[in-house]
């Protein structure tokens, strides 16, 4: 008798811890996500890196903006720069942007395979001037990953990002390029645009 009644002592404090340590889970997200709201840290994290078209794209743009301080006194021009290693077709929607740094703001990239056979392809980066590649923050990329397009297929894939405001004064322009390639094949060496090419290092538009 006094053997089940340590028993059922035992197994009530091990109910209490198991409910602690639930609870203490259950409330760390939370309490994660407010301290950084209060000090504005990122809180972003790979698994919320979402591509548009999903339920949950739109929250993690606000998540994004709302944790992003924009430095509205400059403007910065994006260029967006397009490459291809074979027959298909690779190209921005749009060629050139004006962002504020800490802006979120998201691109898009078409694409198609004018071969009559699947092709697994991916994309390479590459950033001018140099200076300015750690402070070019990609939320989401389709050169995260490659993929297989069936013969004639068409896509179109977002890039989501956010220029740091630490990013130097000197800079006010800044290529994104990239070099679509297929896989399996000889890895091309990272794209310099045209434009890069011709403008002096660190210079603007």
């Amino acid at each position: 008798m006094r053997r089940r009644s340590e028993n059922l002592k035992m197994l009530g404090k091990l109910a209490v811890v198991a409910c602690g340590m639930f609870a203490f889970g259950y409330c760390l997200i939370p309490v994660y996500r407010a301290i950084c709201e209060a000090t504005g840290i990122n809180i972003l994290s790979l698994s919320e890196r979402q591509v548009p078209g999903n339920g949950s794209a739109g929250e993690t743009a606000r998540l994004a903006s709302r944790n992003t301080q924009v430095d509205r006194s400059r403007v910065i021009t994006v260029e967006f720069d397009a490459n291809t290693r074979g027959p298909w077709e690779f190209r921005p929607a749009q060629r050139t942007l004006q962002v504020h740094p800490g802006e979120l703001t998201t691109v898009m990239y078409e694409f198609q395979n004018v071969q009559d056979r699947r092709m697994a392809a991916q994309a390479i980066p590459s950033y001018a001037p140099r200076q300015a590649a750690p402070h070019f923050n990609k939320l989401e990329c389709f050169c995260f990953n490659q993929y297989t397009l069936e013969p004639g297929e068409k896509k179109e894939w977002p890039v989501a990002f956010v220029i740091d405001p630490r990013l130097p004064k000197d800079v006010t322009t800044i290529t994104l390029s990239y070099t679509f390639f297929e896989v399996g094949g000889k890895t091309p060496a990272p794209p310099q645009s045209s434009a890069a090419l011709a403008r002096p290092h660190g210079a603007g538009a």
